[in-house]
């Protein structure tokens, strides 16, 4: 797997031939004012149009996340806001898939069995505390009797008959 740093600092490349000719062909635009009136209209209800169409695609299965996204790319060609937004939402992203693969790592070990389920291997809350791993392949094998309080979820059953 690649680290971020190495996609960001390659995406920097690949994008400086990009951001050259935009520069060149904007500096062209904006020598006819009406021009550049013009393409800011059409800018706009182009990103616009691609925004809307991703939010009601969003529920559907299928890009509509991605579709908002290139949305937002086309309005940010224009509008600082729009390149605010576009910043947050991919920093949102970037922690969002950094959780997901942590998850997935760390239920694939416990799958394996690899590694045991403690305080250092379960994600932390945003005050400090560990959350507490559900086991959910344990299961109580044996019936409760009267009076014995069931264990909650990620509780040891020993702990409780003790």
């Amino acid at each position: 797997m690649t680290r971020p740093e190495d996609d960001a600092d390659k995406a920097k490349r690949l994008g400086k031939p990009i951001a050259r000719f935009m520069a060149r062909w904007r500096s062209a635009i904006r020598k006819r004012p009406w021009l550049n009136v013009l393409y800011r209209a059409l800018i706009t209800v182009l990103g616009a149009l691609i925004v809307v169409i991703g939010l009601i695609l969003v529920p559907l299965p299928g890009p509509g996340w991605l579709i908002v996204f290139i949305g937002l790319t086309v309005l940010g060609s224009e509008y600082h806001w729009a390149r605010r937004i576009l910043g947050w939402l991919r920093r949102a992203l970037a922690r969002f898939w950094e959780r997901w693969n942590a998850w997935r790592a760390r239920r694939a070990s416990r799958r394996s069995g690899h590694e045991p389920v403690s305080q250092e291997n379960t994600p932390a809350r945003g005050d400090g505390r560990a959350v507490a791993a559900i086991d959910v392949e344990r299961e109580v094998s044996e019936p409760l009797s009267a009076g014995e309080a069931a264990p909650r979820r990620g509780e040891d059953p020993e702990r409780l008959a003790g």
